[in-house]
């Protein structure tokens, strides 16, 4: 709208014929095809607003559910808790024992490494 305050008269002018010549030539384009093509002018549609719910709607919802996993809960039978088993107790093992559980293990895994070597 700010441009056509900037405009002389004579482009003024100008504009409105060049206006007038497409108005014709799309009217003697529809009659020629026979058909109403006219451009509709373009609505843009403001997006639909989202429904929300009230606190009152929440709380009926909340309340549903709640009455609906008493029942389920209600027609469970009672288990028992079952007993806690005792915590097993982690015994120190002394320097030996880990000293050769780890070389057996190092022997373990060089077994399989050469094996992987062999089969390549």
């Amino acid at each position: 709208m700010s441009s056509l305050l900037n405009l002389s008269v004579q482009q003024l002018r100008q504009a409105a014929d060049l206006k007038e010549k497409i108005a014709a030539l799309e009217n003697q384009l529809s009659q020629l095809l026979g058909s109403n093509t006219t451009a509709a002018p373009i609505t843009i549609e403001a997006p639909k607003k989202k429904r929300g719910i009230s606190a009152a709607g929440k709380a009926r919802i909340s309340a549903a559910a709640k009455a609906r996993w008493a029942r389920v809960k209600a027609a469970k039978p009672a288990l028992k808790p079952a007993a806690t088993p005792a915590k097993a107790v982690v015994v120190a093992q002394p320097a030996k024992k880990k000293f050769t559980m780890s070389a057996a293990a190092k022997a373990r895994w060089a077994k399989v490494k050469a094996g992987n070597k062999k089969s390549h």
